[in-house]
């Protein structure tokens, strides 16, 4: 896990979220999700202006070896999808917390961010698994 993740927060179904400090997110899988799938052929992104909510699939990522579901660890709007994947879905693979984001959202409550783990108790969630 990269030392980058220190500064995010991660859903148990391992998605992550970086904080903008602007009323909005970053939001992207987790390495150890990236490692499960293998390569990434496939990146469905949502649209902008689409309303995601908690725990609900947002986007799906294909691998070589399955399609997943990505779920949104906080509920608000879409306010900027990563285009690049369309192209260059493997940036997953290669840098999932910076180049490999899959969107970015307006958040609708802040106080969801509470509720999701740090890299300590994500990690330690892993080794439980």
């Amino acid at each position: 896990m990269s030392s980058v993740a220190a500064t995010y927060k991660f859903a148990s179904s391992h998605e992550w979220v970086k904080d903008n400090g602007d009323g909005t997110v970053t939001l992207g899988i987790s390495d150890h999700a990236q490692s499960l799938l293998g390569d990434v052929v496939f990146v469905e992104l949502p649209e902008v202006g689409d309303e995601i909510t908690a725990s609900e699939g947002y986007s799906l990522v294909e691998s070589v070896k399955a399609a997943s579901d990505v779920y949104a660890p906080v509920t608000g709007e879409v306010v900027e999808v990563n285009e690049e994947l369309e192209d260059s879905p493997e940036l997953v693979n290669e840098s999932p917390f910076e180049d490999g984001w899959i969107a970015k959202v307006k958040l609708a409550d802040a106080t969801e961010l509470t509720k999701l783990m740090d890299e300590t108790s994500y990690l330690a969630s892993l080794d439980s698994e």
